[in-house]
């Protein structure tokens, strides 16, 4: 297997690469981003990095032409921004693999897509993939990744798509280090009664489930599938022990949803009438701390073969130590 790996230098990305130069029959990944970073890179023999922008077309065609599978890890990811910025990001860059994909001979097209497109604002237990969608997305971010879903799902390349929820683990810089600021700056605070089931779901586990996508044949193949680790927890106390395994402490007053989210509202109006800026709330954010969101991952485990090994403790252990000895670094 010659591999592309896209977002090959951020957190799942370089996970994957960890677990892909274990596999045999990969002799080559092509590994691209934006910026390479220490802590997140790999040095291996199979690993070649080629940084650039795949929305250029030409550069996302070079990379294609050296591979024959190709793993779409990149995304812009966040829950504010321009939503053409959202568009060139995940659909355009979307576009120009497939259609690279398509002019050789890509033998399997693995997307990381995002349960996102399932939220709508209220408590959500155990989605399948087959649930109903959301008529309006609840974001820009989540609109762009559904669009390129169905790209994929239209364009013939055979394909698996996974929808990973929370990742957690060693390498994290985006969830866990976000309430780790917010705590720091003295504006985390439980929301609501604090009682929100969620998945949290360790990235050791995603890359293993991007592994056995690259080996699945029919029925497990053109399918979506939802990745968690298949055992919810209350987010609250999870929080809680990330902060306790840093000698920090959760503070117990608890503001009301209702509150929080009508002043995330009036930010975000604020934000659209002045410059445009993220504001220090959003209502999808707030509700990500206050609303129920578990998924079914049962198609995956049939299917795909799928077993979750890492436990959301162990995850949130790992975090903990990786993120105390590169603090400096991040």
């Amino acid at each position: 297997m010659k591999i592309l790996l896209t977002g090959a230098t951020g957190f799942l990305g370089f996970r994957t690469l960890e677990a892909l130069i274990e596999m045999p029959e990969v002799s080559t990944i092509i590994a691209t981003g934006r910026i390479l970073k220490p802590t997140h890179t790999v040095d291996h023999p199979k690993v070649n990095y080629q940084l650039g922008d795949l929305t250029n077309e030409a550069f996302a065609q070079k990379l294609v032409n050296q591979v024959d599978y190709i793993i779409h890890a990149a995304a812009l990811s966040a829950p504010w921004g321009n939503y053409s910025a959202f568009e060139a990001a995940n659909v355009h860059v979307q576009d120009n693999l497939i259609k690279a994909a398509q002019q050789n001979t890509i033998q399997r097209f693995v997307y990381i897509s995002t349960p996102s497109i399932y939220y709508n604002g209220h408590h959500r237990l155990n989605v399948s993939e087959a649930d109903a969608l959301p008529t309006k997305f609840v974001n820009a971010y989540a609109t762009t990744k559904r669009l390129a879903e169905i790209a994929l799902e239209q364009s013939s390349l055979p394909y698996v798509i996974l929808r990973p929820r929370a990742l957690i683990g060693r390498g994290d810089t985006v969830i866990m280090p976000r309430v780790l600021r917010a705590y720091d700056a003295g504006r985390l605070k439980i929301i609501g009664n604090g009682q929100n089931l969620v998945d949290l779901t360790s990235v050791a586990n995603v890359a293993e489930a991007i592994v056995l996508s690259l080996q699945v044949d029919d029925p497990g193949l053109n399918q979506v599938y939802n990745i968690t680790n298949g055992k919810p927890v209350y987010l609250w106390k999870k929080i809680r022990l990330v902060l306790e395994l840093m000698d920090k402490e959760l503070p117990a007053k608890k503001i009301p949803y209702s509150l929080v989210s009508n002043i995330a509202q009036l930010m975000e109006w604020k934000a659209k009438l002045t410059n445009g800026q993220e504001p220090t709330l959003t209502k999808y954010g707030v509700g990500t701390l206050a609303k129920s969101f578990t998924l079914d991952i049962s198609k995956a485990k049939r299917l795909l073969g799928y077993a979750p090994k890492v436990s959301t403790d162990e995850a949130i252990r790992e975090f903990v130590a990786w993120y105390q000895n590169n603090t400096m670094n991040l």
